[in-house]
């Protein structure tokens, strides 16, 4: 089934951000916000950090408004806390999803942190399962599909409809780079990754049958938008993905540093 133009998924230059027109309507897409982590660092590992819930909601706001873009779209992990909110996290996720509501829509894609976000702020947000789904989606006169963006969180299996997307877009890898230089210094950096999606690893060759086409999405997996969440070393010889289709549905991915650098392939950095 041939696409006609594809649509373009780009990254914001130098923010953990992208920007994908899908028709009249330009989405802002960031992944892995963990509103509240400082509160969930200090439950879980009894880490005492500085409160940055005004630094994030400030920093999505102005994008929004950088961007003048007509939704926000949370690839999964809006929360940090697996569970119900409550306390610090759930007056952040309060005041953050107002802030955004009162200038665009939010989509959120469920995530693995996010089990407890739809029921709490369900009426204020629209929501996609955990398999992912759709966004931006026109239907041809033919029945096809055009200007298509696929959008996961990436801890589970997604949904075998995400093949008809132009770009499949995810966060939960939270992936990073370990970079040295000559002297031995190393420090790692939040960075993109791209490259073509393998449908049969990505779904599994019991659902491709009927779904094969010559030319698959690309698959973007998102950086983390929280610099405090830690992250995947994509580089380093030994880390595992998090995902349950990676790295085998994405065989070849270059790497990208948020302020634009072209690494090349990632198992060569």
């Amino acid at each position: 089934m041939a696409r006609g133009e594809r649509v373009a998924v780009e990254p914001v230059v130098g923010e953990p951000a992208a920007i994908a027109a899908l028709g009249s309507e330009r989405a802002l897409l960031v992944a892995d916000v963990h509103a509240g982590i400082e509160a969930g660092l200090r439950y879980e590992r009894g880490v005492e950090l500085d409160n940055r819930a005004d630094e994030r909601r400030e920093h999505l706001c102005r994008l929004l408004d950088e961007t003048d873009a007509d939704r926000l779209v949370v690839l999964g992990d809006l929360a940090h806390r697996i569970g119900a909110p409550d306390g610090d996290e759930r007056a952040e996720l309060e005041t953050l999803i107002r802030a955004i509501t009162d200038r665009v829509p939010l989509t959120l894609v469920e995530g693995n942190h996010d089990a407890g976000v739809t029921e709490a702020f369900g009426d204020a947000i629209e929501t996609i399962g955990p398999e992912g789904g759709l966004i931006g989606e026109t239907v041809t006169d033919g029945g096809g599909r055009e200007g298509t963006v696929g959008v996961l969180h990436g801890h589970t299996w997604p949904t075998a409809d995400l093949l008809a997307a132009d770009v499949v877009c995810m966060g939960h890898e939270h992936p990073q780079v370990r970079l040295e230089d000559a002297v031995g210094g190393s420090r790692t950096e939040r960075a993109w990754l791209r490259g073509g999606l393998n449908p049969r690893a990505f779904v599994g060759d019991e659902v491709i049958t009927d779904r094969e086409r010559s030319d698959p999405p690309e698959l973007i997996v998102f950086p983390a938008f929280n610099e405090r969440s830690g992250g995947t070393w994509a580089n380093v010889d030994g880390q595992s993905f998090l995902a349950p289709f990676l790295p085998e549905a994405l065989p070849a991915a270059d790497a990208y540093l948020l302020d634009g650098t072209r690494l090349g392939d990632v198992r060569r950095v």
